[in-house]
């Protein structure tokens, strides 16, 4: 099986620093987050593949997820970052090295209070379906 790990984080975090609408309402986007962070942010969390081939191709199903981070009172913000993202990824073109016909769509979601008083986090989950070069 050829991963798609590394070209698939990349695409994703290329797509979602070109959105001018996200990158208005955080301070980054981070594969891994400087500490301290300024709130709010977006963070690329795990990446999950299983293989799905056709008859004379190699393809890949994988889930990626993604974390949206605020201590906004209320969920609001939180929401609205949410939104931006979702408007940057869902059902968009998805460039992958080394791979073709990429679909992405939004899987699910969850908004939750942190463990960290006034933090607000969603974990976003977008399913992506690749098929290798030949």
């Amino acid at each position: 099986m050829a991963t798609a790990l590394r070209p698939l984080q990349a695409a994703v975090y290329a797509k979602l620093t070109a959105s001018p609408a996200l990158l208005a309402l955080v301070s980054g986007v981070y594969d891994e987050v400087p500490e301290p962070a300024p709130y709010p942010y977006v963070s690329i969390g795990s990446i999950t593949e299983v293989p799905d081939d056709a008859h004379d191709r190699q393809g890949l199903e994988a889930t990626i997820v993604l974390h949206v981070w605020s201590k906004s009172p209320g969920f609001a913000q939180a929401y609205d970052i949410f939104a931006a993202l979702d408007a940057a990824l869902d059902r968009a073109s998805l460039a992958v090295a080394g791979f073709t016909d990429v679909s992405i769509r939004h899987d699910q979601h969850q908004a939750l209070k942190d463990p960290e008083p006034g933090v607000r986090h969603i974990n976003a989950q977008y399913a992506v379906r690749l098929t290798r070069d030949s």
